[in-house]
């Protein structure tokens, strides 16, 4: 356990059929490996103290009595250890034999776990040699010791619950993952020993990422291996960890000997998504209630965890990986221009006005105004794109937008807010030269004042160009950018937004419109609210000020989406690998800055325009994040301080 995360692994030891001794050994050495890379859990595929395709042999009493015999081996092994493995093996009862999972810990059976449903299909019928477990609830003696062996069991090991399932278990309608997950187990693992044929391997993927994704639970999935018969059936040693429906880690399958592979399960995240998952917990209230009884088995877990994570933490979380990349870019897109079309028909609006200054916002919500027209079959000129070149306005963003204008073919007017700004700082008697913040939110909200204008002259709406991380943040003037009729880039973070101004510019047909763009997305972010540098360029960063929107766009997305502490997103931040490389202290900072932001600021958010949410966060006030305006950061502050 370190920091929320719980490492587990997935262990394909080198099998001989019925070769009991150099199964235990193949075993013990996996365990040995695994401990030193400190894994708290690690599962091995069905029977594999026997190999699962021992056929017949799985009546003879030699073979139990070996199984049992070398069961004591590794659980004597085990006191060296600091992890829990889960074997599969034969467990003989009056005469009946269960395909079992045998949990052991510290020199101790922690508990044995029968497999609920049997196999009967093709060529195997599991019915042949076992009986079901799904009903037992009885006492056994094994390797010497008593140990309960009963379906419905959970195993506390250090802070996680884990259950487990064997095979074809995961097949069925109702499976035990899912009973165990309602019970509160939040790892599940699978001992399993499915055959191999065409086309399987992908549909396992599929399933073990369904699974762990309806269960909300870390899944561990080990399969049988190298050394298995080939009389029949093929097994390609398939080693999968899943949470929460993603793949973390999967192996090489067709491996000629033993082999593992480790992840680190995010408990804090599974805790969080059951704490916020209304439907997963009605469901285990209604079907746990007067049903089931789990018992709760204790292991020892002396694992310390302080070594880097077993695990990929994305730097961008809101940007799509590039496989997905287009079919994701495509449908953010879509939902803006949907959500953007429905409110102009709803109410019966045939023009828009929106600013544009030749930056990443205004340049993103045009584009989906044009899409949205085509869509709508509108004219573009009904779109009204109005730059205002003020103070602080460089020739470069002031060009590109011309050029996004005249390429888009709407209706262009520019109007400078220079001698109206000037004639408001003498009216409130404010000194042009001193470059404050009432310098710098005038000339915001005289802008805002025009485009409302305008759209009361030509009968249109005013299209908001803020997006998610400004609003997370509060950087936008109040009644100023703040506010518009509809704000399509609300729910899209800058990271993002920067990602699909250069997916238009890639798709765009236009080589003039083209560069423009990526002339857009590799302008440094500014408002250009105070005058530019000698040499005429921008000279406010936004990002000097506030601090890099990835970093914020990674503080965002794990304090919103998961709850997070600061001291986990720290913990986090510096275990991920981001565009620039930042010192602790970097993050730490910019972490502080984040916290004091996003609460001091939520006054800004909770009177927003609505706009639509395109991914997993979203920050309105209609929907999903309720904080009240006068919330105190200081919890969040002080944890900040202490890191």
């Amino acid at each position: 356990m370190n920091n929320g995360f719980f490492r587990v692994a997935s262990a394909i030891p080198q099998v001989k059929v019925a070769d009991c001794q150099f199964n235990a050994n193949s075993i013990i050495n996996l365990c040995q490996e695994l401990d030193k890379q400190n894994v708290s859990v690690a599962v091995f595929p069905e029977m594999s103290l026997t190999a699962y395709t021992c056929g017949d042999l799985f009546h003879s009493s030699l073979l139990l009595e070996e199984a049992e015999k070398n069961l004591r081996r590794i659980i004597d092994s085990s006191t060296q250890w600091q992890l829990t493995a889960i074997v599969g093996m034969p467990i003989s009862y009056r005469n009946v034999v269960y395909n079992c999972a045998v949990a052991i810990n510290s020199g101790k059976i922690i508990a044995a776990i029968p497999k609920s449903y049997l196999a009967n299909q093709n060529e195997c019928s599991e019915k042949r040699w076992w009986q079901s477990g799904l009903n037992i609830d009885i006492i056994v003696y094994v390797a010497g010791q008593e140990v309960l062996l009963n379906p419905k069991q959970l195993i506390r090991v250090g802070d996680a619950i884990i259950g487990v399932e064997i095979g074809s278990d995961l097949f069925a309608p109702i499976s035990p993952s899912t009973q165990a997950s309602m019970a509160g187990a939040q790892i599940i693992f699978n001992l399993s020993a499915t055959n191999t044929i065409a086309c399987k391997d992908e549909y396992l993927n599929t399933l073990i990422s369904l699974q762990s994704s309806n269960c909300i639970a870390g899944y561990v999935y080990a399969g049988a291996g190298y050394g298995e018969s080939s009389t029949d059936f093929v097994f390609d040693g398939k080693a999968i960890i899943a949470e929460c429906g993603h793949i973390l880690a999967k192996n090489e399958r067709w491996h000629s000997g033993g082999q593992y592979i480790i992840a680190d399960i995010d408990l804090q995240a599974i805790a969080y998504n059951r704490r916020t998952n209304n439907t997963f917990n009605d469901c285990s209230t209604h079907e746990l209630n007067n049903r089931y009884r789990y018992y709760i088995a204790e292991a020892l877990n002396r694992t310390s965890c302080n070594k880097d994570l077993y695990r990929t933490i994305n730097p961008h979380p809101f940007i799509p990986s590039e496989i997905e990349h287009e079919s994701r870019c495509n449908e953010v897109v879509n939902i803006q221009v949907a959500g953007l079309a429905q409110r102009l028909e709803a109410t019966k609006c045939k023009n828009l006005i929106i600013g544009i200054s030749g930056g990443l916002d205004s340049t993103l919500a045009l584009l989906v105004a044009i899409k949205t027209f085509d869509r709508l079959e509108l004219d573009h000129k009904n779109i009204t794109a109005v730059t205002m070149p003020g103070f602080g306005t460089t020739d470069r963003t002031y060009n590109n937008a011309l050029t996004l204008m005249k390429m888009l073919g709407v209706t262009i007017r520019e109007i400078s807010i220079a001698k109206a700004v000037t004639q408001h700082f003498n009216d409130i008697e404010h000194d042009i030269n001193t470059h404050d913040v009432t310098y710098e939110n005038s000339q915001a909200r005289e802008r805002t004042q025009i485009l409302m204008d305008i759209a009361n002259q030509v009968g249109g709406m005013v299209l908001g160009t803020g997006d998610l991380s400004e609003l997370a943040l509060g950087w936008a003037t109040y009644n100023g950018d703040h506010m518009s009729m509809y704000g399509v880039n609300a729910g899209v973070p800058k990271t993002l937004v920067k990602h699909l101004v250069r997916w238009f510019a890639n798709n765009a047909t236009n080589e003039t419109l083209s560069e423009a763009l990526i002339d857009i997305v590799e302008t440094p972010i500014s408002p250009e609210l105070t005058p530019a540098d000698n040499c005429g360029n921008i000279k406010q960063k936004t990002e000097d000020l506030v601090g890099p929107y990835e970093l914020h766009d990674f503080y965002l997305y794990y304090m919103i989406r998961f709850g997070f502490s600061p001291r986990r997103i720290y913990f986090m931040a510096k275990n991920t690998t981001f565009d620039e490389p930042y010192t602790d202290n970097e993050i730490r900072h910019w972490l502080k800055t984040f916290c004091r932001r996003f609460f001091n600021q939520q006054f800004k958010r909770s009177c927003l325009p609505d706009g639509p949410k395109v991914g997993s966060v979203g920050i309105s006030p209609r929907g999903d994040w309720h904080m009240p305006s006068d919330a105190s950061s200081a919890l969040w502050l002080q944890e900040c301080e202490n890191l």
